[in-house]
């Protein structure tokens, strides 16, 4: 493995605007919306048990982030991608939303890809100076969203590798055809971007077994080359402890907002 301070993905920066917004963000812009006269009202979409979207006053911009070296065409459409990947639980709630009218975006395939406890990615396991199995196919896949937007994915923290803060990929298709091994194909890439975690819960995680056995030098979000400092504006997602440990796990949650037309 190549030792570089800066990772293949840092070259590219993307290439559309787009809006991403959590609950948080969206209660503190609301204040300044409400000061702009030609801002629109707000509005709510009802999501089930989530935070409501906030309208497009109240929406945050962003660019797109790289896709990265390790993206995998053909993956799996399924709710669970952790395979047989031990670490701590996580589970993603992500709304998408269109970044024009807020309204939510429904049958869009969320396809996610990231690094296990030890940094490495199915397909290109070795990479961060780990031997372990590799299928191809663990921490890889897709959901599609339900009439409110919403993709619910169950995974586990990311561990990391040289160079990169600890993140998830992420992308947004629509009109993609489910295929006859549970794979999909076609459609239109609207969205493609990274998920980011609280510095905080990571340093509680990076601790643990078996995250703390990741031999590589970890970085954090202040250290990284690609996350800004944006906040939500970035994917940072809202992370919510699901018991009284870290071990139990988190759930995440953030709105996406694409450019749909």
């Amino acid at each position: 493995m190549t030792d570089t301070s800066v990772p293949p993905e840092a070259s590219s920066i993307g290439r559309r605007t787009v809006l991403i917004a959590t609950g948080a963000t969206a209660a503190t812009l609301a204040v300044g919306a409400a000061a702009t006269p030609e801002a629109p009202t707000p509005e709510t979409v009802d999501t089930g048990s989530i935070a409501p979207v906030a309208a497009a006053a109240v929406c945050t911009l962003t660019k797109e982030m790289t896709e990265g070296p390790y993206y995998l065409d053909g993956q799996l459409v399924r709710t669970n991608i952790a395979e047989d990947k031990t670490g701590i639980p996580l589970q993603l709630t992500l709304t998408v939303v269109d970044d024009d009218t807020c309204a939510p975006l429904s049958n869009a395939l969320v396809e996610l890809w990231h690094a296990d406890a030890l940094g490495e990615y199915s397909g290109f396991v070795g990479n961060n100076g780990h031997d372990e199995p590799d299928n191809g196919t663990f921490l890889r896949g897709g959901v599609l969203t339900n009439s409110s937007g919403v993709a619910r994915i169950t995974s586990v923290y990311p561990g990391w590798y040289r160079g990169r803060c600890i993140h998830i990929h992420l992308k947004v298709h629509t009109n993609v055809t489910l295929t006859s091994d549970g794979s999909f194909t076609g459609g239109q890439e609207l969205h493609t971007g990274q998920l980011f975690f609280d510095e905080t819960i990571t340093t509680r995680v990076a601790a643990l077994s078996p995250y703390s056995t990741n031999t590589a030098p970890r970085t954090t979000l202040a250290q990284d080359s690609i996350y800004d400092e944006g906040g939500a504006a970035s994917g940072l997602l809202t992370l919510t402890a699901l018991g009284s440990t870290p071990s139990a796990g988190y759930a995440g949650t953030l709105t996406v907002g694409v450019e749909s037309s």
